[in-house]
């Protein structure tokens, strides 16, 4: 599943992107948030990736979220979220 996804320390400070380009995952999640359909995406703004790059990329994140935990934390203040990564089994 994450072959397509690489993380480079080189390549835009280690943000994952997309295998083999300097497309950052963020910059296509951010596409998609704004419901551009998945064919203007490859179209109009990034020719050189597929629609199975855009689906990893939404597995990708789906993965991040998956692997934590997210908690309300009720402050005099207000509140705020608190992010806890789970330890592997």
């Amino acid at each position: 599943m994450f072959d397509r996804i690489a993380v480079n320390p080189h390549v835009h400070f280690g943000k994952p992107c997309i295998a083999g380009t300097r497309i950052p995952v963020q910059n296509i999640l951010e596409l998609v948030e704004e419901g551009i359909p998945f064919a203007k995406i490859i179209q109009e703004y990034y020719p050189d990736i597929n629609n199975q790059d855009v689906h990893a990329c939404l597995r990708y994140a789906i993965a991040l979220i998956a692997a934590e935990d997210a908690f309300i934390v009720v402050e005099p203040t207000g509140y705020r979220f608190r992010r806890i990564q789970r330890l592997k089994d």
